[in-house]
């Protein structure tokens, strides 16, 4: 089987082997069968732009638990954002000298300002929403959101300032793209590494689930790459020859997209070598607007069964409109010979935007239906405002009505993040935790409101594990599963 093919056997198996189970548990002969749950990818992205809902450990633990029991199974967590990751991170203070978003630093013009109400401490904010979201039972998606995005452009951070011969530039020289951002220059060979070891060293140190880049693993804009490196790089390919001046230049734009091409297959094969087991997932905008605008072939990839998700960001304000996108994005893969491939496309679905007021309920219960009729292998709310601000209560009761509240990720079993295990505390250091399975766990604290990772231990499948946590402002302890271990080969 091609890789497509294996991705729909699987899918096949997981949803036939929740029916086997749940007749076995009832006893077949005498009970009706239940009605079958779809596996499909329910999931939102979480934001620190516009929203408090991962604001501090507080918030962060109450959006998770309300997300599980609105019926959600995955989060997609922002992790790399204007030029600072929001963890820390050892290659991004040996480019820079700092190791994550700066205590009290006003990253993005929606953040406080520090000089009037003191600004936003310094997190590790990865590691904080990755135990509540497996906490809740959640897969947790590390998303790099900006990906080649290094600034906006009112903000003069480090990446912007130490490294402007990785930025890339109009045929005027300038460095701001028509989309307000400054970016690193995709075909730069350390800018291109640099982000791969941002990515590999989070999925080293954190038991995510998958990772994703955005609609920003592009061309930085169909305007830019007149920089002084794609100049080179160009000409060196083409007799001497610098770009067409006309950015809309067929050949010129077909170019750049190879160069995304090349990229692509690259952080895809050492993520899958680094962690075979992740689920390795983009966000692209949608077909063909985006290669048009940002020399991105998304379709192309899909027919090669490169990722193992697409979510094309449909944001649409009416149900219509949404229609049209997605078959225009199913009519493109089908062209391409890549029809197999609408089972592992989510739908991106706008909930609340630039616009006052959210997109009606009655045309998003009708978009997830769309979804679920043609195909498509899930959705993702964009973003948890709508789902926990604006439509808590009817997606609950959608969900409830489709499949009796919480459904399968198409890739993962309904255990694959089971609810912690709580451990008492029998002295000033020791904790004892009853009934362990067989397997890793990472032991996590509560000291002062917030988690942690304080351990990490392994059960032979004992009945009774005693822990040793040294903080003596710990207050409660738990174990989490660590996939770590299972993810060495492909689920």
């Amino acid at each position: 089987m091609n890789a497509i093919a294996d991705r729909r056997f699987v899918r096949r198996l997981v949803d036939g082997s929740i029916a086997v189970l749940a007749c076995l548990s009832l006893g077949c002969a005498a009970a009706q069968p239940e009605p079958e749950v779809r596996s499909e990818v329910r999931g939102t992205w979480l934001t620190t732009t516009a929203n408090t809902h991962i604001a501090s450990p507080a918030d962060t633990a109450e959006s998770m638990r309300r997300l599980r029991a609105i019926g959600l199974n995955t989060v997609y967590v922002e992790t790399w954002k204007n030029g600072y990751t929001q963890y820390p991170s050892q290659a991004l203070e040996r480019l820079i000298g700092v190791d994550r978003r700066p205590d009290l630093a006003k990253q993005d013009p929606s953040d406080p300002d520090p000089t009037v109400d003191g600004g936003v401490p310094a997190r590790d904010l990865l590691q904080e929403t990755l135990i509540e979201a497996h906490r809740n039972e959640l897969l947790y998606i590390g998303w790099f959101e900006y990906g080649f995005m290094a600034a906006h452009q009112s903000t003069m951070n480090e990446l912007r300032t130490i490294k402007p011969d990785w930025l890339s530039r109009n045929i005027e020289g300038e460095t701001v793209a028509p989309n307000g951002f400054v970016w690193l220059n995709p075909l730069h060979p350390q800018a291109r590494r640099f982000l791969l070891d941002v990515v590999l060293e989070s999925i080293d140190r954190y038991d995510m689930d998958g990772v994703q880049l955005d609609d920003r693993i592009v061309w930085p804009h169909v305007t830019m790459g007149y920089d002084e490196y794609t100049r080179a790089v160009y000409a060196n390919e083409h007799g001497g020859a610098q770009p067409p001046e006309d950015h809309t230049d067929p050949d010129w734009i077909a170019w750049r997209s190879k160069k995304i091409d090349e990229y692509a297959e690259q952080f895809v094969a050492e993520v899958r070598a680094a962690r075979p087991g992740l689920i390795v997932s983009v966000s692209p905008a949608p077909y063909p607007w985006v290669y048009e605008n940002y020399c991105l072939d998304w379709i192309q990839w899909a027919a090669d069964g490169l990722w193992d998700e697409y979510i094309p960001q449909c944001y649409r304000y009416d149900y219509n409109a949404f229609v049209g996108t997605w078959d225009q994005q199913i009519a493109m893969l089908t062209e391409r010979g890549a029809a197999d491939a609408v089972d592992i496309m989510l739908a991106g679905v706008l909930t609340t935007g630039s616009r006052p007021d959210p997109v009606p309920w009655s045309d998003l219960e009708k978009t997830i239906d769309y979804v679920r009729a043609t195909g498509g292998g899930g959705h993702v709310w964009w973003f948890s405002r709508g789902v926990l601000d604006e439509y808590p209560s009817e997606i609950t009761a959608y969900y409830d009505v489709a499949s009796n509240g919480h459904a399968p990720h198409p890739r993962r079993p309904m255990d694959w993040r089971p609810a912690p295990i709580v451990a008492q505390k029998a002295s000033d250091s020791e904790w004892v935790a009853t009934y362990v399975p067989r397997g890793t766990y990472r032991v996590i604290g509560k000291a002062n409101g917030a988690w942690s990772v304080v351990g990490l231990v392994t059960s032979a499948g004992r009945d009774r594990l005693t822990l040793t946590v040294e903080n003596p402002d710990t207050d409660a302890v738990e174990l989490l599963i660590d996939r770590r271990p299972d993810m060495k080969s492909p689920q």
